[in-house]
């Protein structure tokens, strides 16, 4: 089983939406796919209450906590945890051992990127992470890339920080509409959606090889 934790020091950096989207393309993939929503929000576990009324592949959600990934068929074959803002060791040590790689998700916002240098930080001292026994892979969110501001941040981010810029994924509504619907962009075919599918490629190659 591949598992994915999804962890930042930000509320609203995209947690739930690399959750759901990655949810979406192992389920459209006939990958048996569960969710562990540790967020007291639960965006993601409605998601997939969402997704169970349409005709989509479905996929599983269970509330977060010490033993939810025991409480997973053992059919499972890929697994995303969504853990709540501001996560340190503590809250993410359920999940850390049992882990195959790290997603932290950022902001091109200077706030954002102060928040998750510190952050970063910490997990640097994580003891599996610092045995280089847990990859940690940061995403770019919500990038308007033609802009100035959103390329000095993610050359910013790459300079500083001590794991790899994995992603660098699009500002669009499709997100925030297809999420409504308990759906995701890879759950459609259109040329329009295929676009932003091509932003996730290098995210999904980076999760394969470290797996």
């Amino acid at each position: 089983m591949l598992t994915v934790l999804v962890a930042s020091s930000k509320g609203g950096c995209g947690k739930s939406t690399l959750v759901t989207q990655l949810a979406s393309h192992w389920a459209q993939d006939g990958k048996h796919t569960a969710i562990v929503d540790a967020d007291r929000q639960g965006s993601s576990f409605r998601w997939a209450a969402r997704r169970a009324e349409n005709n989509v592949p479905g996929v599983l959600a269970v509330e977060g906590g010490r033993r939810a990934l025991d409480k997973l068929p053992e059919d499972t074959q890929r697994t995303l945890i969504d853990t709540p803002a501001g996560s340190h060791e503590r809250e993410l040590e359920p999940y850390l051992e049992q882990a195959n790689v790290l997603l932290v998700p950022v902001l091109p916002s200077t706030f954002d990127l102060d928040a998750t240098l510190a952050f970063l930080t910490h997990l640097q001292e994580i003891p599996r992470i610092k045995r280089g026994k847990l990859p940690v892979g940061l995403v770019g969110n919500r990038l308007k890339p033609w802009t100035r501001a959103s390329q000095d941040a993610m050359e910013q981010l790459a300079g500083q920080s001590p794991f790899p810029v994995v992603a660098e994924l699009r500002d669009s509504q499709a997100y925030v509409l297809l999420t409504a619907l308990g759906k995701g962009i890879f759950d459609y075919a259109s040329e329009q959606v295929r676009n932003h599918q091509e932003d996730w490629k290098h995210l999904l190659r980076w999760i394969k090889r470290q797996h």
